[in-house]
């Protein structure tokens, strides 16, 4: 069946283009047809990849390769015990990656659970409950209050029809659905004559025809989207990965001319000399590295979920330090989602209502005191006027969250009621008119003080007609006044109105709704920005970081909200019409300047992050409806909302806020740039041991001499030694003015020229340290292995020594934070009793040929390390006095 614009054709021309019936509906055997035909109102299945292919796509790295060649010559050269240490190197990596990685993709499967399992279907003219699976197109289809909409559907009877569409359309109060045909080019948002799979009937009733099921249905657009999107490797993978490669390339370009080396010019047997080549292998080959950073993406994961921010991901938390662009959907990320009402206008004064959300948490004020019912009988009509005339419950569930049932609007009407000093009841209906949108209102025949009124509430344009208030009349103009005041704001008002009648009246109709009326009052309604997105989004701009909203909601609504929260200037907002019609440079150009878009669809929030991620951005994207989900997927990170968001938003994302506070995002950022500045601090302390190592191995076959180190006791000092040691550094805390600073752009190197400096510096220290001491000892006549073991424990104390160095990059190491890291101390007794196990223990001795080393023999290790210790302080002073004060 081809593809049409179903909202532009008269109810009629939808019956013809289905060839169905709106009283019959389809026969079954039509309807098995046409299954047949269309397959089953489902979504498809992903391809799951096997777990095995997961673990093995670890391997893929160059590093590992290398260490694969290197382990396959040790297994030639019969040397197995080198062997085997290898490959346990090379397996732990792989298990650490493929446990870090996210559990396996579920955003398909939380969208297919969207759709209801049931529907009643009008078939042969009978109503049946039947399977949603089981819908087909021209299905006649009946639905109510609590409904889930299983298909999308084209309405044509509508009683009083209102629809939650907020996940699917970001708009925050229920949409009233009608039959009337709409223009081509309406909105999603606007098209009030369909219903759309996976949305919910709030109130009323209404019958239709099914249009699209399965995969054709805006909901599977939206699941095709998903699948079809591209996850971004985040900044450090991307660094790694480029670091990775270059370390490859410079170790067998150095091993290559090692081995040309010591073949022509030394007398070394080809088995001695690649087993020398191994060790510069290895040596030059941060093992640890890949191990250090998982734990310390882990630790700052587990930090985070401290502070209520759920991450999937291990390399998500790095990536939140990087983040210049926050993109949010409004409604209930920004916003409560829960409509409040903030001011009651009367003519004997405007009453401010404090509390947000449904919770009957609050007061009415005037005059910043609260009021008293008593001292205010006009009030307390238009309280039981709005409770009264009113078709919604409110109910605290067992969460403990107050939820209301019925509309929006109406709900937060009842939670005014409830925040008067007294109670206020609900008066019993004699008659009733209820809301349509053909009218506008609603209203009640009730008794009240003692005689019989008929109250409504309404539109203010509708009840002001009811009251004979033109905005020609005085009074009618000074209310207009008004409502424009607090329309301007992005507010709902809500009239209320009374009429007094004859006690023999006992039912109403349109015609008592003519005139008569007299104003009670109009309650200003809004969907609050959440109480602590203000301060949120002022330390975001401190940071470097724009925050864009990104809504369904109309374009004055946005501005407001943004106003309040500090989105956006001088009123500028772009809605999502107009960026359909961009080019994509347009589209960036859009990107960059607005910070409030407005009336977007699904496709705008994906585009405007695609555009942002174009112009060098780190893009974050926030949001709780299922609309949200491709953007959240495509974002460098995804922000979904864990107590209103969708199971959708939850599996597309990288983060999920537990509490829904926009601030646990700032608190991430802090984690994120804390995690980078650590994982930076690692690296500059890691590497400069491997670079050491590489020099000892080529110093010593470029001389012809004995190496210093085997390869099993390099491993040893990589994997072992650096991983204990480092683990430290993941305790840091935050460095002074991490939050001020903007972030760091994505093509940053990873290794500085400062870093690379400093790594130089460090290992020629190291490295010239433990040759003195090598040719010292030569003349002592000491066996090899007591020569391997000083210069095994040379390195280790240095790089002991040196990590009090790191944890401060620049400043003195003795500073009033030295012992804020327990984990420091801790980790370095640990590391201290490892290496005399190394050094005493008989088994140790054999598994790593080491030797039991005398007193005298300490000295040596101890100094290099005192050494390496005092030239990185110096070194740093330096560059604090001459170079950052010049900076």
């Amino acid at each position: 069946m081809q593809k049409t614009t179903w909202h532009q054709l008269t109810v009629q021309e939808v019956f013809e283009a289905l060839q169905t019936d709106e009283t019959i509906g389809l026969t079954e055997e039509e309807a098995e047809k046409r299954s047949k035909q269309s397959g089953l109102n489902v979504l498809p299945e992903p391809k799951k990849e096997p777990a095995i292919l997961r673990f093995l796509k670890h391997f893929n790295d160059v590093l590992i390769y290398v260490l694969m060649g290197a382990a396959v010559i040790t297994f030639l050269l019969g040397h197995y015990i080198d062997t085997s240490v290898i490959i346990l190197v090379i397996v732990i990596n792989a298990t650490i990656g493929f446990f870090q990685e996210s559990k396996a993709e579920k955003a398909l499967e939380g969208i297919r659970e969207m759709l209801s399992l049931k529907a009643t279907v009008v078939r042969n003219g009978t109503r049946t409950a039947i399977r949603s699976a089981e819908l087909v197109s021209g299905d006649i289809v009946v639905l109510s209050a609590g409904d889930k909409v299983p298909a999308d559907i084209r309405i044509f009877e509508a009683v009083n029809l209102n629809v939650e569409e907020s996940s699917l359309t970001g708009e925050s109060e229920s949409i009233e659905k009608s039959s009337r045909t709409l223009l081509k080019d309406t909105v999603l948002a606007d098209r009030w004559n369909m219903l759309y799979a996976g949305t919910s009937i709030s109130s009323g009733s209404g019958i239709g025809v099914v249009v699209e099921i399965g995969n054709n249905t805006e909901l599977g657009k939206i699941n095709a989207s998903i699948s079809e999107v591209d996850q971004l490797q985040t900044p450090l993978l991307r660094q790694i990965s480029e670091f990775g490669k270059v370390i490859s390339a410079i170790i067998l370009i150095s091993a290559a001319m090692m081995f040309f080396i010591g073949y022509i010019f030394h007398d070394y047997g080809t088995a001695e000399l690649l087993l020398s080549i191994i060790g510069l292998t290895v040596a030059a080959i941060p093992e640890g590295l890949p191990a250090v950073l998982s734990i310390i993406l882990a630790i700052g994961v587990q930090r985070m979920a401290g502070e209520n921010a759920i991450v999937r991901s291990l390399p998500s938390v790095e990536t939140l330090g990087a983040v210049s662009v926050i993109c949010s959907d409004k409604t209930g990320t920004l916003t409560k989602n829960e409509m409040t009402v903030t001011s009651i206008l009367m003519r004997d004064g405007d009453f401010e209502v404090t509390g947000t959300g449904y919770a009957p948490e609050g007061a009415i004020l005037l005059n910043q005191k609260e009021v008293r019912l008593t001292e205010f009988p006009t009030l307390k009509r238009f309280l039981a006027c709005v409770k009264t005339v009113n078709e919604a419950d409110l109910r605290c569930n067992k969460q403990g969250h107050w939820v209301i049932s019925g509309d929006a609007t109406e709900g937060c009407l009842i939670t005014l009621a409830e925040k008067a000093d007294e109670r206020v009841g609900k008066l019993e209906s004699q008659s009733k008119i209820p809301f349509d949108s053909s009218y506008k209102y609603m209203a009640s025949l009730v008794e009240m003080e003692g005689q019989k009124v008929i109250l409504v509430k309404g539109a203010p344009e509708q009840i002001f007609k009811m009251a004979n208030l033109e905005t020609a009349n005085h009074q009618g103009a000074i209310w207009q006044k008004k409502i424009q005041e607090h329309a301007k704001k992005g507010e709902r008002l809500i009239a209320a109105a009374a009429k007094p009648v004859d006690f023999s009246v006992k039912s109403i109709d349109h015609s008592d709704m003519e005139s008569g009326f007299e104003i009670i009052g109009l309650a200003c309604i809004i969907d609050p920005p959440r109480e602590e997105v203000i301060d949120s989004i002022r330390q975001c701009k401190e940071a470097g970081i724009r925050v864009k909203m990104i809504t369904g909601d109309h374009k004055d609504t946005a501005v407001a909200i943004g106003a309040k929260m500090g989105i956006g200037s001088d009123g500028l907002v772009m809605e999502g019409k107009d960026l359909d019609r961009m080019s994509k440079e347009e589209l960036s150009e859009a990107a960059l300047k607005y910070d409030i878009f407005a009336r977007t669809s699904p496709d705008n929030k994906f585009q405007l992050v695609q555009a942002l991620q174009a112009e060098g951005h780190i893009c974050a994207m926030t949001g709780d409806g299922v609309n949200d989900a491709p953007a959240l997927k495509r974002a460098d990170i995804g922000v979904a909302m864990g107590i209103k968001g969708t199971e959708v938003t939850k599996e597309a994302a990288d983060m999920v806020l537990v509490d829904d506070n926009f601030n646990t995002i700032v608190k991430a950022v802090k984690e994120g740039r804390r995690v980078y500045d650590n994982l930076k601090k690692t690296i500059l302390f890691i590497l400069p041991t491997n670079v050491a190592e590489g020099f000892l191995i080529f110093v010593s076959i470029l001389f012809g001499t004995v190496m210093p180190l085997t390869p099993v006791q390099i491993l040893w000092v990589n994997m072992i030694s650096a991983v204990t040691i480092s683990m430290a550094i993941a305790f840091e805390k935050l460095e002074p003015g991490a939050m001020k600073r903007p972030p760091r752009r994505p093509d940053t190197k990873l290794l500085s020229r400062y870093y690379l400096f400093r790594i130089a510096f460090v290992s020629a220290v190291i490295c010239g340290g433990i040759l003195a001491m090598l040719e010292e000892a030569k003349d002592m006549n000491y066996n090899a292995a007591i020569l391997h073991t000083m210069a095994l424990q040379a390195l280790v104390i240095s790089q002991l020594l040196y990590l009090f160095n790191c944890r401060s990059e620049k400043g003195f190491a003795f500073n009033r934070e030295f012992f804020s890291n327990k984990a420091a101390f801790l980790v370095s007794g640990i590391l201290i009793a490892v290496q005399l196990a190394v050094t005493y223990v008989p088994f140790m001795n054999i598994l790593l040929g080491t030797a039991p080393l005398a007193l005298e023999y300490w000295m040596w290790p101890l100094a290099i390390g005192l050494i390496v210790f005092v030239m990185v302080e110096l070194e740093k002073w330096v560059a604090r006095k001459f170079f950052m004060a010049k900076s």
